[in-house]
């Protein structure tokens, strides 16, 4: 009878240290299916209340061992509620040297928290937009890859 209690308690304590996550303030992921076409864009719609406190904003990728290349290119488009835009293209480095993927996870599946905005205050209170698309290219093409596989997920996250 013990033992199970023990038990009782490590998964409480586990959903506890998982749940808590005090500088989340946005964090949500878009299911990607089995692969990433370069016409397909992740969308999310974000409520700013505080334009004073500045933030890290993440860009948050959920990839398998299908991923092809070591690095990945993101278009993001940041839209504030006035229709103002601020558009990178970005460069993440997803693979060690030995093609071992980087991030987080136990499995073959990895999770990977890449830096996007470092203390970014928002312009104004409102409903933004950010976008985000895969340009991926294979070296001396200029057309991007049609189907990028190996990625589940994208998702964005802002942390106070």
């Amino acid at each position: 009878m013990k033992t199970i209690n023990k038990y009782i308690v490590l998964v409480f304590c586990g959903f506890a240290l998982v749940s808590c996550d005090e500088n989340r303030v946005f964090d949500s992921y878009k299911s990607i299916g089995n692969g990433w076409h370069r016409d397909s864009t992740a969308v999310f719609e974000y409520e700013v209340q505080d334009t004073i406190t500045p933030y890290n904003l993440f860009l948050t990728l959920r990839t398998n061992n299908g991923y092809p290349f070591s690095n990945i290119f993101l278009i993001t488009s940041l839209e504030d509620p006035n229709g103002e835009t601020k558009i990178d293209t970005l460069e993440y480095l997803m693979a060690a040297p030995d093609g071992t993927l980087l991030g987080n996870g136990f499995s073959d599946i990895k999770e990977s928290k890449l830096w996007f905005k470092k203390d970014y205050r928002f312009s104004q209170t409102g409903k933004h937009l950010i976008t985000i698309e895969q340009a991926v290219r294979k070296r001396n093409e200029v057309e991007g890859i049609e189907v990028l596989e190996g990625i589940s997920e994208v998702g964005f996250r802002i942390e106070k």
